[in-house]
């Protein structure tokens, strides 16, 4: 074997059996390394599935003096219409700047610490800090802000759009800027003077101090502090355990606030799976935290596609389409999913299966003895 055949015999190959034929390139092999499922898809893979995945790492990074952002939207990943999604972190101190959305926010922080300011339409403000495991709500128009404390922090943040843009958002530095000095000084009962050293453009994510402690930095509000609360401490809830993983549900139910956006953070072990089922409420934006993992989804009319994914890839599934999502690495595999609906729904394959007459199902699968035996312990829908 000469070296050329054994270098590529090193690499992965589109190869099964007496199926395909090797790749002596040009090609990208280290994507191939990434999606060996794309490179050799399984044989039940069959016809044509837009694409359901979009890593982070090929979305533009914004860079700013306090942190960074980068997106996923219906821009980079076209099938994606009902969510879209930000990773962004902030330095110690750093802040993004007080703002507002025509969007609802949700947010998932993944690293350190950060405290979050808001008002509500009836003049009454929220100051509370927020740790790795939770989440914040804030519906469309709410301002707010978000800094990072002692080691900074990082966070996925999730708007029921999947049209939305972080470049569009409406910043108090942008504002101020475009409005005439004049104007701002009657509107303020001051001067034009006053208005010298405000910044002449937008400031996104800007640097500052790191906030003292919270106590210090809680502002006395006629009006009261909101009668509601923007947070939820996910990790802090009873996961529901099953043999192959957790999963904690997070919703309306709740988090009465979160009106737009459900959502479930799942654990699968390794070997486990996250059986097949599908959601019949709205399609599912997915966030992978940790391991690695394998999904195929299921469209009708012959067609199915399996996708793999790393830590820091967004999936998709459209609306009602049957899936499921296998650990394929040696640790725990993290994922969020996402829905642009008030509650979390799902419908178990083996659940429906094991509710009806079993000579219906019969008369559809041929199903040997063994099988329909299982069925009986499968009533209740589980991560396997």
């Amino acid at each position: 074997m000469d070296q050329r055949a054994a270098e590529i015999n090193q690499i992965p190959q589109p190869l099964k059996g007496r199926l395909g034929a090797s790749d002596p390139g040009p090609r990208n092999i280290q994507l191939d390394r990434q999606n060996p499922d794309l490179l050799t898809p399984p044989e039940t893979d069959h016809g044509t599935i837009p694409n359901l995945k979009f890593s982070f790492s090929n979305a533009h990074n914004r860079l700013s003096s306090g942190g960074w952002a980068r997106e996923v939207t219906a821009r980079e990943l076209p099938i994606a219409t009902t969510l879209a999604g930000v990773n962004m972190r902030l330095t110690p101190g750093g802040i993004r700047e007080l703002h507002w959305h025509k969007q609802a926010e949700w947010a998932y922080m993944l690293y350190g610490k950060a405290r979050l300011t808001a008002i509500d339409q009836d003049g009454r403000n929220f100051i509370e800090d927020v740790g790795e495991g939770d989440l914040w709500y804030f519906p469309a128009g709410i301002p707010h802000s978000i800094q990072g404390l002692q080691d900074g922090c990082e966070f996925l943040l999730v708007f029921d759009d999947g049209n939305f843009s972080e470049n569009s958002t409406f910043l108090i530095s942008d504002w101020f800027a475009h409005t005439p000095k004049e104007v701002l000084a009657r509107n303020f009962g001051v001067t034009e003077s006053d208005f010298a050293d405000i910044p002449r453009h937008e400031l996104y994510i800007l640097q500052s101090q790191v906030p003292g402690p919270l106590a210090a930095d809680k502002v006395s509000d006629p009006n009261g502090p909101t009668p509601y609360s923007f947070i939820h401490h996910m990790l802090a809830q009873e996961p529901i355990k099953a043999p192959g993983g957790t999963v904690r549900i997070t919703d309306s139910a709740n988090f009465p606030i979160a009106t737009t956006i459900a959502a479930a953070l799942v654990e699968i072990e390794p070997g486990g799976m996250r059986e097949l089922h599908w959601h019949p409420n709205n399609d599912e934006w997915q966030y992978y935290m940790e391991g690695q993992g394998r999904m195929t989804v299921f469209a009708a009319e012959g067609k199915a596609r399996t996708f793999d994914f790393q830590a820091g890839d967004v999936g998709y599934v459209p609306f009602a389409m049957g899936h499921y999502i296998e650990n394929t690495g040696e640790t725990k595999l993290r994922f969020l999913e996402m829905f642009k609906s008030n509650r979390y729904a799902d419908i178990s394959l083996k659940q429906w299966m094991a509710l009806i007459p079993p000579e219906l199902l019969q008369a559809h699968l041929h199903l040997n003895a063994r099988v329909m035996e299982a069925l009986k312990k499968q009533k209740q829908p589980v991560v396997k």
